[in-house]
């Protein structure tokens, strides 16, 4: 058919948008009380909270942050450092982690009977005695005698409430025997863990999000659960980077005096770029943290601040603390050669209280240090960086694949990813930066292979950690106020 007329045509342009990376997303493995939740989550599939009110609703809370880890994380991240989002895998699974409680008696209290946290509601069995018509045992019906709910205790825990209905048949009882199956949140072991953390490469899927941070508090210091959160922060869905926050134990049998963390870092093979390491734990009034917790809602709000790029360190600056402490709850009071050691000579991040600036953070290096001092793997800001370089590029040019390969193609590339490393070091996150398209790189067989590669030069700001001052008498000033 013959074409008349005037017509347009449009052409893509020759340079994309980036995609940039997200940064300070952490994805925290651990144990919740899931059962309590408004609408609870599933099992070891990861799950994004963008809220402590969403979180709650899907994980639900309890204070026993040694029974159910992630509730140490939901509260750190959301109330007391306000970052979001979060992404949580719960490992614990109410239908199959679960034991018979042996059914007793328990007093009423203003139609209510307490029962613990770890009760499952569909599983209760309740009688009261001798009331029945022939003298026996007289069964009641959930919904028409009594109704279940989980709430807080006079003591501020949280708790199963049964409460008794005015319109059943047992409103007035004195007692109750209740039988229940309790979910048993000392079950989930170490492999149960690994697995959890293993559910890192589906957050992509699941919930269209790649994070940068690995948490697992109450479980980290575990050396196979440290080791294969590093695996996971190496190779994100086997593409991404981020890193592993690791707490060493300081428990009866962990780190327990600050001259044991060299050895037991060594020990224990901690010395990888992609893990930070902490030590000890902190506390803020009643509630005692994992300092990974609060290192992971201190490094969001970081990024934050500078609107999503990490290219700052989380060192010296403020925690939500008012004591180092052991698990056990015994003050650490660390000096300020300790701390030098511990953060300057060691690669560990730390807490002190020095001067004026309250409690901080500690600590620009990553585990490497000080076996690798590549100055790309040994700062925490600076590998973060690579990191965040990385991801985004994936990122970007993820939908370039498959194109045909020619030099539109390969111009599109380089100026797009020229464009935004120039912004980035407008912006003051890269002292300078470039990419390029090296001969020596592509060698013909390489490009009839439909192989290209692109070289990106980058050089982050590394942390200011070191100031000094040279103080000398002039006696130039001397003479001269003398001899005015």
């Amino acid at each position: 058919m013959a074409t008349l007329g005037v017509h347009t045509y449009e052409q893509a342009t020759s340079v994309s948008t980036p995609n940039v990376a997200k940064v300070g997303i952490p994805f925290v493995v651990g144990t919740a009380p899931v059962h309590t939740a408004a609408k609870p989550a599933k099992a070891n599939v990861p799950v994004l909270a963008t809220s402590w009110e969403e979180a709650v609703e899907k994980l639900g809370f309890s204070y026993d942050w040694k029974k159910y880890t992630l509730c140490e994380f939901l509260y750190s991240h959301f109330q007391l450092f306000g970052c979001q989002p979060a992404i949580f895998c719960n490992v614990l699974d109410p239908a199959e982690m679960k034991e018979a409680a042996e059914a007793k008696e328990y007093p009423v209290a203003g139609h209510q009977a307490v029962l613990p946290l770890e009760a499952l509601a569909a599983s209760l069995t309740v009688t009261v005695k001798g009331t029945g018509e022939d003298g026996s045992d007289a069964a009641l019906k959930a919904d028409e005698d009594y109704s279940v709910f989980y709430g807080r205790d006079d003591s501020d825990a949280y708790v199963c409430v049964l409460e008794l209905l005015e319109d059943g048949g047992a409103y007035d009882a004195a007692s109750l025997a209740i039988g229940y199956d309790a979910v048993t949140p000392e079950s989930v072991t170490v492999a149960d863990m690994a697995e959890g953390v293993g559910q890192v490469d589906a957050s992509m899927t699941a919930v269209g999000v790649v994070p940068d941070l690995i948490c697992a508090p109450g479980w980290s210091h575990d050396t196979v659960v440290a080791a294969v959160m590093d695996t996971k922060a190496g190779a994100i869905s086997g593409l991404f980077k981020g890193k592993a926050l690791i707490d060493a134990d300081c428990g009866t049998n962990g780190v327990r005096e600050y001259s044991e963390l060299s050895g037991y870092k060594n020990k224990n093979s901690l010395v990888d770029e992609d893990q930070i390491l902490c030590w000890p734990q902190v506390r803020l009034g009643k509630y005692q943290f994992h300092l990974s917790t609060q290192l992971a809602g201190l490094m969001a709000s970081v990024d934050a601040a500078n609107r999503g790029v990490p290219y700052e360190s989380p060192s010296n600056k403020n925690l939500k603390m008012d004591a180092c402490v052991l698990e056990d709850g015994t003050e650490v009071n660390l000096t300020w050669p300790q701390v030098e050691l511990i953060a300057g000579d060691w690669g560990v991040v730390t807490a002190v209280n020095f001067l004026d600036s309250g409690w901080v953070a500690k600590g620009n290096y990553t585990a490497c240090f000080p076996g690798n001092t590549d100055v790309k793997d040994q700062f925490i800001p600076v590998s973060r960086m690579f990191d965040y370089i990385g991801n985004t590029l994936i990122r970007t040019f993820w939908p370039k694949q498959d194109k045909p390969l020619t030099p539109p193609l390969r111009d599109s590339i380089l100026r797009t990813c020229n464009i935004w490393l120039s912004g980035l070091c407008g912006s003051g996150y890269l002292y300078g930066a470039r990419c390029e398209l090296l001969a020596a790189e592509n060698p013909l067989a390489e490009l009839l292979a439909g192989h290209i590669t692109l070289h990106v030069y980058h050089a982050p700001p590394v942390p200011a950690q070191r100031i000094d001052f040279i103080l000398e008498y002039d006696v130039s000033y001397m003479e001269t106020a003398l001899t005015a």
